[in-house]
């Protein structure tokens, strides 16, 4: 046999289409040519297939060794098409011979795996996707041990994992098969087991996520500040957006990163897509943190790619790696005004889409955002124990840093004071845990599913009049704040969604007067000079 087929699979965006890698030995002068839009990674493989035949004591072949990636109209990138290639050279050489009960087609299995110079298998970034796809198809995978966790996440059918070359050989040859990783029901137990799970539900129990130190971050470590921690439990009851604005050392950062011990248990399918977008990103994917919300922080020097996603290969971006999670940006008028603007149209649609000139793919974006800045440039304005030396001009021009655009987008504003004194009596009330908040959210959360099929901040203008309808009196505290402090249409949508998730809170069926009242309250800089 002279031609060899071996499937694999490319990585294009969230898509995964499949791959035949087709190997042909012909006569002439020696040459090894890849074709069908390799990358330069793709390329260099010539040489880690030649070290890793050689050194696993097998012959290259002379000749002509033509290796051809198809459909040949795809971008092709990535040290996972090392294995096939190599596998395909032995085929077509007949060095290696297919045993016929191991080696049941041309694509019922599919091969994974960057090579060593001394054969051995590497990782692959981005099998989770990969073993998605072949799943539906019901192809095995036999894949680098060192990436059997991540395929074993996404798998319904069989994984294989291997260390070396020659193990896969032997494999594909019946002398020695590989046996079977464990099944997925087992994996998927190993993978759960410390946050459980609850019906279709990947859940933590709501026990508080972890500082870095492994210490529990709870709501109620967060001294004073009741008003803040009442609009974060409401943010994280209808998936609203929150602006926190205060003096640094109010206790900004310290609320934010618990807002994810408040959010309802990921589904499995919801944590699939985020393991997904995580496998396909810089960082890979990390079987550790399967199953939990994303709370992604980036630096305010972050370019407009690195938020949004982008770069030479249209990678995701930190909206995306937050999808499902908490996207908290600090000090935010720090950020370049055209990095900011850039989330404008992801926070309406939750999706983005990346365009190069190769290539086009859409990531999903459905990141709750929650931001912190300062009231002023020195941080002093309105404390009464500071000494604000900001003129009124400065002030404007650092607020003026975030534009009304992407205010009005933001579903809640709220201020959040210096803590006194007194709230460090360890007498003082601390309100209530993160446990105790994430059951009443998860409760109110239950009630929007049961309505409309989504959270709050999702609804549709079309249905806002139908579910978000207040009383007389609630009407009538709202056209009289739109008059008063000039409310924008958007902005008068948005307080509706807040009113309807306040009265879900409280397990009422209407939104009154005081749910209206409150979700006004809860738009600061909208009541205030800018």
């Amino acid at each position: 046999m002279s031609l060899a087929r071996i499937a694999c699979r490319a990585q294009i965006g969230l898509d995964a289409p499949l791959v035949q890698v087709e190997v042909n030995l012909g006569s002439g002068l020696p040459m090894f040519c890849i074709v069908g839009l390799p990358e330069i990674v793709v390329k260099e493989s010539k040489e880690r297939v030649r070290a890793a035949l050689l050194n696993s004591h097998f012959a290259f072949p002379a000749g002509r060794i033509t290796v051809n990636l198809a459909p040949a109209d795809l971008p092709k990138e990535g040290g996972r098409f090392d294995l096939p290639i190599a596998l395909g050279i032995l085929i077509a050489s007949q060095q290696v011979k297919p045993c016929a009960q191991v080696w049941a087609g041309d694509a019922a299995t599919e091969f994974y795996g960057e090579l060593g110079l001394g054969g051995e298998l590497r990782p692959t970034r981005g099998l989770l996707l990969a073993a998605a796809h072949a799943s539906r198809h019901g192809h095995e995978l036999i894949v680098p041990r060192a990436s059997a966790h991540e395929a074993l996440v996404a798998a319904r059918t069989t994984v294989r994992a291997a260390d070396h070359l020659l193990e896969v050989c032997a494999h594909v040859e019946g002398k020695e098969p590989l046996v079977p990783v464990a099944p997925l029901p087992a994996i998927t137990s190993a993978l759960l087991s410390e946050r459980g799970v609850q019906g279709r539900c990947v859940s933590n129990g709501h026990e508080p996520p972890r500082a870095g130190g492994g210490t529990a971050l709870d709501l109620c470590d967060v001294r004073g500040q009741l008003h803040a921690k009442r609009a974060l439990v409401i943010a994280a009851a209808g998936e609203h957006s929150l602006l926190m604005v205060g003096p640094p050392g109010s206790g900004k950062s310290m609320l934010a990163q618990r807002l994810a011990g408040l959010l309802p248990p990921l589904t499995e399918p919801e944590a699939l897509e985020v393991a997904s977008i995580a496998s396909v990103s810089a960082c890979g994917f990390n079987a550790s943190e399967f199953g939990q919300r994303p709370f992604r922080s980036p630096h305010h020097s972050a370019s407009a790619p690195a938020l949004v996603g982008g770069g030479c290969r249209a990678r995701p971006g930190e909206i995306s790696l937050a999808h499902r999670g908490v996207l908290f940006l600090d000090e935010l008028p720090e950020f370049k005004k055209y990095v900011l603007e850039a989330l404008r149209e992801p926070l309406e649609a939750g999706v983005v889409s990346v365009s190069r000139a190769a290539l086009q793919t859409q990531y999903p974006a459905a990141f709750q955002l929650i931001a912190a800045m300062n009231p002023c440039p020195c941080g002093r304005q309105g404390d009464p124990g500071g000494n604000c030396s900001c003129t009124p001009a400065e002030v404007q021009r650092y607020r003026s840093r975030i534009s009304g655009p992407l205010l009005d987008r933001m579903d809640m504003h709220v201020e959040v004071p210096r803590v006194e004194v007194d709230e460090f009596n360890e007498a003082m009330d601390r309100g209530e845990s993160s446990a105790t908040a994430a059951a009443r959210v998860v409760r109110a959360r239950d009630i929007q599913l049961a309505r409309q099929g989504a959270c709050n901040a999702r609804l549709a203008d079309a249905h806002i009049d139908r579910v978000c309808a207040p009383d007389k009196e609630g009407r009538r505290i709202l056209e009289l704040s739109m008059k008063r402090l000039g409310f924008t249409a958007r902005a008068r949508q948005r307080i509706l969604k807040l009113a309807r998730t306040i009265a879900d809170l409280g397990g009422e069926e209407s939104i009154t007067a005081r749910h209206v009242s409150e979700a006004v309250t809860l738009r600061y800089l909208d009541r205030g000079p800018r």
